[in-house]
């Protein structure tokens, strides 16, 4: 049986077991099928068209198929995974936010809040938004269709006509936004008509999408239900969302880009120029989404897109502030391609999925929301969404009535009395007027001057029939009450202008002092400021009329000359202070440590250290102040000031020393009298000459006093050290004293000779004084030091008077005789000489008749025992060790006075070769192991 074709449709390919494509003279065309069966013979896959657009609509189409070539068909099932999606689209909580009549559904979104649990987020959401044309589909001729089918049945008798459900899928927002965060916004059903299934603003929140992302689906921008006039909620829901989002997308199709005419460019322009002027910058992220890309690469449609974007924003008229703004400091534009959805299903699953990652922490730093600035705390969103709205929606372009009645010289007052309600009564104005109250407004002037200029035209154009002359006299008593409403605003935009500028100066001014001079800084930064409000005056006046701004300016520079005389006064103390306290630190000590030597050189010195250090002082003072540009008298003040403080710092240290001279003279006299020449403490042995000591001690204390009793920084010779030492130190010399006293009393005095009395710091009477008290607390250190002088005279004196030792000559020279005579008896006294002196050097009874006689008696009874048994022990040891063989041996062949006489020698060679056997003790006596038993004790 021979297969019929359908003629009206040439060729019919089976894609896959879900898609079929049918081809058509006038447009190719997609549908798409669910079934359970498929032809099972293999047919070839035709190429994609870029046309095609399709938008989802189910409609039910007979068409005659031959019956051996095609099963019956039946309605498939939705898969497992539908379903589960389905359930996800259930947690997205969509939510009208806006309606169609531009109302703020308050209660949807606090609710919406509560379920999504957004209080809880922070700082952590984002805002995504979709704009764009509505849902782009083809213009299918579905009747043509149906025709060719029923032609076909005519034509060929031998086919059967069967029922197919398609299902047609188009493409738009809602689906690109369902398929992407998983929401379940209305898509458009083209079998019910092509009709906005988007109106208003619709809010859901992404599934599975950290952090949470609040999806916000608008209304189409090109929909027949609103006409081509009605645009203004088009723009106004634009608005909103580029102020609520952190990323916006622009739906567009590929067909789009390059065209001078496409669905987007008027949107852009509208939303780039009211943007600057409703918002302050704000980085938003603007994701274009080229959908249906055809074959040309994305690195050749995404340069072409970029630049009618630029060409967009240049063509955008711009505030003076943005000018020369770059697109760059108000949007981040991303732009990514989809494949077609109906063509290409399976990779623009692929390509969402892909595209939904980039959603994933989308906040963090060089994220798709990267840039946080000015966010809104989660639990404010509400109320900030608001706000936007309210703004979004009162701004609007204010047209004042015009009025055309012509009426006589009450109607042209009338009509004056109107227009100052109205400019009265006018937002702008009263916008104007609170700024002004609180701030400096640039651009018042101008501003002002136009809502000026308008007032009065406005009346001119209602009076333009009157009688000249009356329209003219009431013009200008209405130009008059307008300007009397309008100066106390200039007058406080003149004082915040003032204010600005000077705190402007005062900024400027400590920058500048940091790289310039004092007086260059103030002239030059004087200077600008001033043009500043030159050009500030000039911004703010009014072209009606010309006020006069000197007095402000006048008072300006008064405030500008009290800062910098205030500051330059601040400066110089600061750096006077800092120079006092380097001159302080450079003298202090050091005078000190001069009054402390009280010498001849002491004031010499101190003259010499002030004179250097004010001059370094003085002249480093002078080196910065030169910046400041100072007269010549202030400057000679400054430094003639700094001088007075180093002196004033050198008569203050030597006050505070004198009023501690007598621990001075105390601390000097014990120094020179406790310690010799060297500085080592002195012991009284008995030959030192006591009475020199003490008077050099006093002499030397008497000159600190001296050096203390006046201030001699200038070189005025005077005899107060001659004095005192006559008064004081002569007076021990005999005779000296009494004759002093019978004729005249130097110390007798109130002041000193040639000494003015602010120079005096001690009195003559009260030298005198500190003196007596000096030698009463000294004399007692005098007194110690001869006592102990006389205690160690008698401790060393422990050897018998010489007449005792006269006897013991006398009387003992027969016992002494008999002891020469007797050779035995004067080796037996060699041995106990020997001993005795061992005795002596172990018990040190020298040292111990020291501390006096029956101390050291009792001390020598406890250890003369124990050093007798120490000793013959030691002798016992001694003879018990055996001797060297070859050493007994020559002591054998030797004869025995050759032994006896080279006794000496063997010791020395005993010495010399045992260096350890011997020990010092003190340095008194040395005590040395010899071989064979002997043991000596040889006297160091």
């Amino acid at each position: 049986m021979t297969t019929p074709r359908l003629m009206p449709v040439p060729d019919a390919y089976i894609l896959d077991a879900h898609s079929i494509r049918f081809g058509h003279p006038m447009r190719d065309c997609r549908v798409l099928y669910y079934c359970c069966y498929h032809h099972r013979e293999g047919m070839r896959r035709p190429p994609p068209s870029p046309r095609l657009r399709a938008p989802p609509v189910s409609v039910s189409v007979s068409v005659s198929i031959p019956l051996p070539r095609f099963p019956l068909l039946r309605r498939r099932r939705p898969p497992q995974g539908a379903r589960i999606h389905l359930r996800e689209m259930d947690a997205c909580f969509s939510t009208q936010l806006i309606d169609g009549d531009g109302v703020f559904n308050v209660l949807g979104l606090e609710n919406f809040m509560k379920e999504v649990k957004l209080g809880e987020c922070g700082l952590s959401y984002a805002v995504v938004s979709i704009m764009g044309p509505q849902s782009s589909g083809m213009v299918y001729y579905l009747s043509s269709f149906i025709l060719s089918c029923l032609m076909s049945s005519l034509f060929y008798p031998n086919t059967i006509v069967h029922q197919f459900p398609f299902t047609f899928f188009f493409t738009g927002k809602s689906t690109l936004l369902n398929h992407l965060f998983r929401t379940n916004f209305r898509e458009m059903d083209a079998f019910k008509g092509r009709s906005q299934t988007t109106k208003g603003i619709w809010l859901a929140k992404a599934h599975n999408i950290e952090p949470c992302t609040l999806v916000m689906d608008l209304e189409g921008t090109d929909g027949r239900e609103r006409g081509e006039d009605d645009t203004a909620f088009e723009k106004q829901s634009a608005l909103f969302a580029l102020a609520v989002s952190d990323i916006v997308l622009i739906n567009m199709w590929c067909h789009d880009i390059g065209r001078e005419q496409a669905a987007n460019k008027p949107l852009l322009k509208t939303v780039f120029q009211v943007m600057m002027r409703l918002f302050s910058p704000r980085k938003t992220t603007l994701l274009f989404v080229i959908r249906d890309k055809s074959k040309t690469p994305l690195e050749n449609l995404e340069p072409i897109l970029r630049e009618d974007i630029q060409k967009i924003w240049d063509g955008v008229p711009k505030p003076h502030a943005h000018k020369e703004t770059p697109l760059s400091e108000f949007f981040n534009v991303e732009v990514v391609a989809l494949s077609s959805y109906e063509e290409k299903e399976e990779l623009f699953k692929e390509q969402v999925v892909s595209l939904r990652d980039r959603f994933q922490h989308s906040i963090a730093p060089g994220g798709l929301a990267g840039d946080r600035r000015g966010v809104v705390p989660a639990s404010g969103f509400s109320f900030s969404s608001q706000q936007f709205w309210k703004v979004i929606k009162e701004n609007k372009d204010l047209d004042l009535p015009a009025h055309k009645v012509m009426v006589a010289t009450v109607r042209c007052e009338e009509i004056g009395n109107e227009k100052v309600a109205s400019f009265t009564a006018d937002e702008e104005w009263k916008q104007f007027e609170e700024a002004v109250q609180n701030d400096y407004v640039p651009g018042f002037g101008k501003k002002i001057s136009s809502l000026l200029d308008r007032c009065l035209s406005e009346y001119d154009t209602e009076a333009i029939y009157f009688d000249e002359g009356v329209r003219t006299s009431k013009r200008q008593q209405l130009e008059s009450k307008l300007l009397q409403l309008v100066k106390p605003a200039y007058q406080n935009l003149l004082d915040h202008l003032r204010t600005r500028t000077l705190e402007a100066f005062k900024e400027s001014f400590d920058k500048s002092l940091e790289k310039d001079g004092f007086a260059v800084a103030a002239r030059n930064c004087t200077q600008d400021i001033l043009e500043k409000f030159d050009k500030g005056s000039e911004d703010a006046a009014i072209q009606q009329v010309r006020w006069d701004p000197s007095k402000v300016k006048d008072k300006l520079k008064r405030d500008i000359e009290a800062h910098v005389a205030s500051v330059c006064a601040t400066k110089l103390s600061e750096l006077c202070a800092k120079y006092e306290a380097q001159l302080t630190k450079a003298l202090a000590e050091p005078v000190e440590a001069l009054l402390d030597s009280a010498s001849e050189e002491t004031w010499p010195a101190i003259r010499k250290l002030l004179e250097r250090e004010t001059k370094t002082s003085v002249l480093g003072l002078e080196s910065a102040v030169a910046s400041f540009e100072l007269d010549e008298a202030t400057q000679k003040e400054l430094l003639s000031k700094l001088g007075c403080h180093g002196r004033s710092i050198v008569e203050s240290k030597t006050k505070e020393e004198a009023a501690r001279v007598l621990i001075r003279m105390k601390d000097r006299f014990s120094t020179l009298f406790s310690h010799d020449a060297d500085s080592i403490p002195r012991v009284w042995t008995g030959k030192e000459d006591i009475k020199a000591i003490t008077k050099t001690a006093r002499s030397a204390s008497m000159k600190l006093l001296s050096t203390m009793a006046a201030i001699r920084l200038d070189e005025d010779g005077d005899n107060i050290e001659n004095t005192l030492s006559l008064a004081l130190v002569d007076t021990a010399r005999p005779g000296t004293t009494d004759r002093s006293i019978q004729s005249f009393d130097p110390l007798a005095s109130s002041s000193w000779e040639r000494v003015p009395e602010e120079k005096t710091l001690i009195t003559p009477v009260q030298c005198k004084s500190l003196w007596r008290q000096f030698k009463a607390e000294t004399e007692y250190t005098v007194t110690q030091a001869i006592a102990a002088q006389e205690a160690n005279k008698r401790n060393n004196n422990w050897l018998p008077p010489p007449w005792a030792l006269a006897a013991m000559a006398i009387l003992g020279f027969n016992e002494f005789m008999t002891l020469l005579k007797n050779p035995l008896y004067l080796g037996v006294i060699f041995v106990v000489f020997l001993v005795g002196k061992a005795i002596w050097v172990q018990l040190d009874i020298a040292k111990e008749f020291q501390n006096g006689f029956l101390p050291a008696l009792l001390s020598l009874s406890t250890k003369f025992v124990p050093t007798i048994m120490n000793i013959l022990k030691r002798l016992a040891d001694e003879g018990q060790r055996p001797a060297a063989p070859e050493r007994q041996r020559e002591m054998e062949l030797q004869p025995k006075s050759s032994r006896n006489g080279s006794h000496s020698n063997v010791i020395s060679s005993f010495l010399a070769s045992n260096p350890s056997s011997c020990s010092f003790d003190g340095g008194r006596a040395l005590e040395t192991e010899a071989p064979r038993g002997f043991s000596y004790m040889m006297v160091v």
